[in-house]
């Protein structure tokens, strides 16, 4: 499995992975399951300290791309409860020891015990680059998305299944609706530029840019 040098934000299913090169980080993205994730490797260029965003599926496949980037895997942040995110997971904490991060909100439906439970704004760090959770709740409660505000370019958003090219992610009622599409305002549109670049949790990429004008449509139409 060769990684594409050419970041294009569009994987296939079982295909390659593709990776772009920041100055101080790279990233990764790898489609699998049968749900089309995306599964994110995030790595300092300083250090080689990698973090993985969603063990979704498909462990060998994950584990490859991480010899493939010859990085070494601290960290495993779970974007929220549902299984299609996670069923990795056990597989692949168990061949290393890296530390384990969800939302304490849903942390509780995931298969192994979580170390650290970030809050909103919560600052962390991938080897010599800081990364901040931010609280996302409607999708499920404790859905957290991961913001890296390069230093040489434009920030990068990891949104799980609370944002996608279109729209938010799907809500349960009205309410959880409302709050997703309250916190999406306040914490995500209000305060980071168009050029945010966002990796969804399924899917293409996109920009802020080119979702925030549609922000009064999607709350019009409730979903």
């Amino acid at each position: 499995m060769g990684a594409m040098s050419e970041y294009s934000g569009h994987v296939d299913p079982g295909g390659a992975p593709v990776t772009r090169s920041l100055e101080h980080l790279s990233i990764t993205k790898l489609s699998v399951g049968p749900m089309d994730n995306n599964a994110y490797l995030l790595v300092c260029a300083a250090t080689g300290d990698a973090l993985l965003i969603d063990a979704a599926a498909e462990p060998e496949r994950l584990t490859e791309a991480l010899d493939l980037a010859r990085r070494r895997l601290r960290t495993i942040v779970t974007t929220h409860q549902h299984q299609d995110h996670w069923q990795a997971l056990e597989a692949v904490t168990g061949q290393g020891g890296a530390t384990l991060v969800a939302h304490r909100d849903d942390a509780e439906a995931l298969p192994v015990p979580t170390d650290v439970f970030p809050e909103q704004g919560t600052a962390y760090a991938v080897g010599e680059c800081p990364i901040e959770f931010i609280h996302l709740r409607g999708h499920t409660p404790g859905s957290l998305a991961v913001l890296y505000r390069d230093p040489a370019g434009s920030p990068h958003l990891f949104t799980g299944d609370s944002l996608f090219p279109g729209g938010p992610g799907r809500t349960g009622s009205p309410a959880a609706f409302a709050s997703l599409m309250d916190d999406l305002s306040q914490r995500i549109f209000d305060v980071l530029p168009d050029d945010t670049w966002v990796y969804p949790g399924h899917g293409d990429d996109t920009t802020l840019g080119a979702e925030r004008p549609h922000l009064a449509e999607w709350r019009e139409r409730g979903w």
